[in-house]
């Protein structure tokens, strides 16, 4: 479900992508329209990410729970995937950024499963940033096939069957004012520090992201230990 073992140094940044529903509702817009505008705050935030110190930053697009929301929903959703492929490829490419997508690939749209291979494949050599998007993705899921694959020697070789070598989360941020994990990257969560912010995703920008690190930077990290690891070490 994982990518090979990533090469990039710099901070591991979730971002649970919260709220485009309601913004759009508070706008008396369907919530398409809120889906659209998020996918402008995808770009914001990952053009800024690598001058923040972020080398790998993986979003939550589409759960595996996702596929109870209303089939209409569920099809513009996998419409803006499409779109995005097709529109940003190019750009993520020339700006460095190797796109991988994480989840399972079966239940997608025929079709959709061979351009995000496409999207992969073109983006492969980009060095300067890891974008990952989870799309039918459930944390849950991704451990129990882990497992299912056999016993690992340790929870070092377990994580990085899992993960495919990207290290774990530092931040996790949710938009959207709701303070939970949503069965995602449950496992590369484990000593993550959480970021909660009540701003919708289509009005999360750089300088939430930047906010979100100071506050980041601020934290001691311990690990289970007593000594402090400074955060942003």
């Amino acid at each position: 479900m994982q990518s090979s073992c990533d090469r990039r140094p710099g901070l591991h940044v979730a971002a649970i992508m919260d709220g485009n529903g309601r913004w759009a509702s508070a706008r008396g817009l369907p919530r398409t329209a809120g889906h659209r505008a998020g996918v402008e705050a995808i770009r914001r935030v990952a053009e800024a990410a690598p001058d923040l110190g972020i080398g790998t930053l993986t979003l939550f697009a589409f759960s595996s729970d996702n596929w109870r929301r209303p089939p209409g929903e569920v099809a513009g959703l996998m419409g803006l995937l499409r779109r995005y492929l097709r529109h940003e490829t190019g750009r993520l490419a020339r700006t460095g950024t190797r796109l991988t997508v994480i989840g399972r690939r079966d239940r997608l749209p025929a079709g959709l499963p061979a351009a995000l291979d496409r999207a992969e494949a073109e983006t492969a050599g980009g060095e300067r940033l890891h974008l990952r998007i989870a799309v039918d993705y459930s944390a849950r899921d991704a451990i129990l096939a882990a497992a299912a694959a056999g016993p690992a020697d340790n929870r070092e070789a377990f994580g990085h069957r899992l993960s495919g070598g990207v290290p774990d989360v530092d931040l996790m941020i949710r938009s959207g004012g709701e303070k939970r994990l949503s069965d995602f990257l449950l496992w590369e969560c484990a000593y993550a520090e959480l970021h909660f912010s009540d701003r919708m995703w289509p009005d999360f920008g750089a300088e939430d992201l930047a906010g979100a690190l100071r506050d980041f930077a601020a934290r001691e990290r311990r690990f289970g230990g007593l000594g402090p690891v400074p955060a942003a070490a």
